[in-house]
């Protein structure tokens, strides 16, 4: 997701999801979808050492392309219907459990893709859950606006969503949707 970003700021957002989770006792690792274009099934071996997967914010269309380029799309889908694996993301990561990324555009570039990438953007999320997130909700950052944007967006247009500050959650287990 941070992939248009310049080197040392991607890495540094990167750290800075990485230090949370080890002192929350977990091992994590990064996995590049970079290193994996057109290597799905490598990918998906990789992906096999782990029971849960950390999705981070950024762009959220540079993500949904470099998991079209990955084949992460299809390699998570599959682990999650066979229930063998825990996704969990903020951001551009939960944006891409939607059916669909329109309306994202109003605080992410989609034209950061084709440079960044090398393919268009992609504009389908991966479908997992069904209706629209709209992460940053009441933030009092610059985002919220955009956040404010897209769900004007949504009202206007009767798209269903989900309006999240950032301490809320919708988490999936099976076919239950909560938003505790």
């Amino acid at each position: 997701a941070s992939d248009s970003w310049p080197s040392a700021v991607r890495e540094s957002a990167v750290v800075s999801d990485l230090t949370p989770l080890r002192r929350l006792g977990f091992e994590p690792s990064e996995v590049d979808l970079r290193d994996y274009v057109d290597r799905a099934d490598e990918l998906a071996a990789t992906l096999a050492e782990f029971p849960v997967v950390w999705v981070r914010g950024g762009n959220t269309f540079v993500l949904r392309a470099q998991f079209a380029r990955s084949g992460a799309d299809r390699v998570l889908r599959e682990r999650l219907a066979e229930d063998s694996l825990v996704y969990a993301g903020y951001s551009a990561g939960a944006c891409l459990m939607t059916p669909s990324l329109r309306g994202v555009e109003l605080a992410d570039d989609p034209d950061e893709v084709l440079p960044t990438c090398g393919i268009e953007p992609v504009w389908d999320g991966l479908g997992m859950v069904d209706r629209a997130i709209v992460p940053h909700w009441n933030s009092a950052t610059d985002i919220d606006d955009a956040s404010r944007a897209i769900v004007d967006g949504y009202l206007a247009d009767g798209t269903p969503h989900w309006a999240l500050t950032d301490h809320e959650v919708i988490v999936v287990d099976g076919d239950s949707v909560e938003r505790p």
